[in-house]
């Protein structure tokens, strides 16, 4: 998955269960952030979880895009394996968007 893809700040706790895949995140307060390279605007609450496996992440709460005037629940993200250069985001009414996923990468500092 990119290192851009959840742009918390404040966050207060990390927790990964190595059985079940499941990953939580709490920060202190609700974050907006825009992915100036797709021009959008995603919003995380301050308890986001999921259920990682690789290159997928399923059941995730906490996430939610802005299309048009309204704000849409994410449950799914993820990299297909036949096309790794994109990166699909899945509503639970099924509808999903596919961006490049170099539009959710973040180029390390260099020291």
């Amino acid at each position: 998955m990119p290192n851009g893809l959840l742009p918390m700040d404040d966050i207060e706790e990390v927790g990964y269960n190595r059985s079940t895949g499941f990953v939580w995140l709490t920060q202190k307060k609700p974050v907006q952030h825009r992915f100036e390279k797709i021009g959008k605007n995603v919003s995380y609450d301050t308890h986001v979880s999921a259920f990682v496996e690789n290159r997928r992440m399923k059941k995730l709460h906490g996430v939610k895009a802005k299309e048009i005037l309204i704000w849409i629940t994410l449950n799914e993200i993820y990299i297909d394996d036949s096309n790794t250069d994109k990166i699909t985001f899945g509503t639970p009414t099924g509808i999903s968007r596919t961006f490049p996923v170099s539009a959710f990468e973040v180029e390390d500092e260099k020291k």
